[in-house]
């Protein structure tokens, strides 16, 4: 049995890929979530990022620091409705899914060792424009912010995270197909 899991990358990456996840959702839920402020932090740097995008290119975003004392969860755009940024919105799921997508799956330490953290700060990178974008849809036109957020940006940020994963099989994997001139 530990033999045929050794030996077969489909059976090891199922096995692996299950026993990260399983590892970090019960580290997450029993210890992470409800005694840390991990979640608070990873909201805060969502808000933070967005704000000073929106900043970069050109909005002037509304002070919440009366509201966002210690750890900051809301962002908009001066004279409209903000946006409210909940932990289930900050990504990280979608990171700890790509992380061990990626250790998990064959392929060589010295390209994980790039890919892995490159890929993972481009996912929570568009997470931040994702909630840029959500805040100037709230300053547009607020009935457009629920069909957005569950749909538009909801296939577009998994999407990335797919075409993340298909780069990685079929340009780093052993089972990448190789240019034969």
């Amino acid at each position: 049995m530990l033999q045929q899991l050794k030996s077969n990358p489909f059976t090891r990456f199922i096995f692996l890929a299950s026993f990260l996840y399983l590892s970090w959702y019960f580290t997450y839920e029993f210890y992470i979530h409800k005694h840390t402020a991990f979640d608070k932090i990873a909201v805060n740097q969502i808000v933070v990022w967005a704000e000073k995008t929106l900043q970069i290119v050109g909005y002037e975003t509304i002070d919440y620091s009366s509201i966002d004392i210690e750890f900051r969860a809301h962002v908009g755009v001066q004279g409209y409705k903000g946006v409210t940024v909940g932990a289930p919105c900050d990504g990280v799921v979608l990171y700890v899914l790509f992380i061990f997508f990626v250790v998990a799956f064959p392929g060589p330490w010295k390209h994980k060792a790039w890919f892995v953290p490159l890929g993972a700060f481009t996912v929570f990178y568009l997470n931040v424009l994702r909630v840029a974008a959500l805040a100037v849809i709230m300053s547009i036109n607020e009935d457009w912010l629920a069909f957005n957020h569950d749909y538009t940006f909801t296939i577009i940020v998994y999407s990335y995270v797919f075409a993340l994963w298909v780069i990685w099989v079929q340009k780093f994997s052993p089972f990448a197909k190789k240019n034969v001139a």
